[in-house]
C-alpha cells in the first residue's frame, strides 16, 4: 500500500447527505465539504461522489476543478467507506476493501457506503481483494515501506471483530495491504464515534518519522490516553529497522466542542500533489500547528481551513478524502 505522500492520481469524496445524523448543520457541512475539495483541486483533481438528487447542488458549490459522479451513498466518509488503494511491484492498481458496518453499527442504513469500495473499483476497472475483518481506512496509516499504525481499541472491538486477536489481525493486514509490520497503539476513549481511529492520533510524515497528537491539558484524563498513545510508539522500529523519530504535535483542546463528537485534530490532514490541506478551527493555536507542518513538509504548500461544521461530527479532513495513487 503506497504512503499517502506519493503521487495521486486524484482525491475521492462524498457529498454529505445523512439528514438524520447532520441536522440543521447539514447545509453548512455541505459548505466546508465544498471548501475542502475546492482547495485540493488547485493540487489534483477530485471526485465529488453526490446522491443522484444532490448533483445540481454540489456542482454549485464546487468549482470546475471538481468532477461530479452520482452513486447512492448513506454518507461521505470515504476514508472509510471507499477503497484502499494498493499497487504490486508492477505497478498495477487494486482495490483491497475491507467490510464496512458504519463504525460498529452506529448508523442506518449503511448498505450503500458498504458497496462503494467494490462500485468504485468496478467503475475504475480494477481488481478487487476483499478483506475478513470489519475495518476502515481511518484505522489505519502506512509508510508505503511496509509499517503500518492502528489501534487495539478499533481493530479489536467487538462491535467490528467480536474475538480477533491482534496477531489475527496483524496477518489481515499483512495479507490485504502488503505490510510487514504493524504498530499499535491504545486508541483514544474519548472517541466514540470512530472508536479511536488512528488517523486523529498519529501518522507518518516520510519514511521513518511518526507525528504523534497529544494533549495540553496536563493532569486531565485525556492527557493520560493521549501520552499512551505516545508511549506505544516511542522505541519503535519500522519495517526496515529504522528507529522511529517521534514529532509530537498539540490537538486543538480549546476549540469550541460543538458535539459530544466533535473531532479536535490538527493530524488529520490530506497529503496532497505539492500541498497539505488541514484544519482550523478559529483559535489561536491554529498558527501554530500550521507551522509546524510548513516544517515537516517544507516542499508542500499549506492551506488551512476551519472544519468546525465537520467536526461536529467526529471527522476531519482527512476522513472525508481518500487518495486514488498514481
Amino acid at each position: 500500500m503506497p504512503a499517502e505522500w506519493e503521487p495521486h492520481e486524484r482525491c475521492w469524496m462524498a457529498w454529505p447527505c445523512r439528514v438524520d445524523f447532520w441536522g440543521d448543520n447539514l447545509a453548512a457541512t455541505q459548505r466546508t465539504f465544498a471548501d475542502v475539495a475546492n482547495a485540493i483541486g488547485e493540487f489534483e483533481p477530485v471526485t465529488m461522489l453526490s446522491p443522484p438528487g444532490e448533483t445540481e447542488n454540489v456542482r454549485k458549490l464546487c468549482s470546475d476543478k471538481v468532477t461530479v459522479l452520482p452513486v447512492r451513498l448513506d454518507d461521505s466518509w470515504t476514508r472509510d467507506s471507499g477503497p484502499n488503494f494498493v499497487k504490486n511491484a508492477a505497478g498495477d492498481l487494486a482495490a483491497s476493501i475491507f467490510h464496512f458496518n458504519a463504525w460498529g453499527k452506529k448508523h442506518e442504513p449503511w448498505h450503500n457506503d458498504a458497496a462503494l469500495g467494490h462500485r468504485l473499483a468496478e467503475y475504475l476497472g480494477i481488481p478487487t481483494f476483499s478483506s475478513p475483518v470489519f475495518m476502515e481506512g481511518g484505522g489505519i496509516n502506512v509508510d508505503g515501506q511496509g509499517t503500518l499504525l492502528t489501534t487495539e481499541q478499533c481493530v479489536l472491538n467487538d462491535n467490528r471483530n467480536p474475538g480477533l486477536t491482534k496477531e489475527e489481525a496483524g496477518q489481515i493486514f499483512r495479507d490485504a495491504l502488503g505490510v510487514e509490520k504493524i504498530l499499535w497503539m491504545p486508541g483514544d476513549p474519548d472517541d466514540t464515534e470512530t472508536d479511536g481511529h488512528v488517523d486523529g492520533i498519529a501518522c507518518f510524515v516520510e519514511p521513518g518519522k511518526v507525528l504523534v497528537e497529544t494533549c495540553p491539558a496536563t493532569g486531565t484524563e485525556r492527557y493520560d490516553n493521549m501520552q499512551a498513545n505516545l508511549q506505544a510508539i516511542t522505541g519503535e522500529s519500522d519495517a526496515q529497522g529504522r528507529d522511529l523519530e517521534v514529532v509530537v504535535i498539540e490537538e486543538a483542546y480549546e476549540a469550541d466542542r460543538r458535539s459530544d463528537i466533535f473531532a479536535s485534530s490538527y493530524i488529520n490532514f490530506y497529503i496532497a500533489n505539492g500541498a497539505i490541506v488541514m484544519p482550523g478551527f478559529g483559535i489561536d493555536r491554529d498558527q501554530e500547528a500550521r507551522d509546524q507542518l510548513a516544517a515537516l513538509f517544507p516542499d508542500r504548500e499549506i492551506v488551512q481551513i476551519n472544519i468546525a461544521d465537520i467536526a461536529v461530527g467526529g471527522g476531519g479532513i482527512h476522513c472525508i478524502t481518500q487518495q486514488q495513487p498514481l
